[in-house]
């Protein structure tokens, strides 16, 4: 799913919203997302899970043209935790799917 995606499916269940309030809304949304973030804050959606700030310390790799180590840098990266909920609601649905191609939900593919 897209952001324009989104954004068409808050304004088919919401038939109050217009097209631009919509666009709006998940504008608002992902930025206010975007710079709590930024600022290394945890951000927890009951049912369908959390964003957080993964450390990522610094060490050499190599560059694979020339074989020289070169140094890597810390980097702060986003990390997402799917909720229990939809964890779950994600498994039954790949059981329900491999039920109806008649294979064994038990069964690894």
């Amino acid at each position: 799913m897209t952001r324009s995606d989104l954004v068409e499916e808050l304004a088919a269940r919401f038939s109050q919203l217009t097209h631009r309030d919509a666009e709006f809304a998940v504008k608002a949304i992902l930025d206010a997302m975007s710079d709590a973030l930024t600022r290394g804050h945890r951000i927890e959606i009951r049912g369908f899970g959390s964003f957080s700030i993964n450390r990522r310390p610094p060490r050499m790799g190599r560059n694979p043209r020339s074989g020289e180590s070169v140094a890597i840098p810390e980097k702060r990266v986003p990390h997402f935790k799917p909720g229990k909920a939809l964890r779950e609601a994600v498994d039954r649905r790949t059981a329900e799917l491999k039920a109806l191609e008649g294979e064994s939900p038990e069964r690894p593919s």
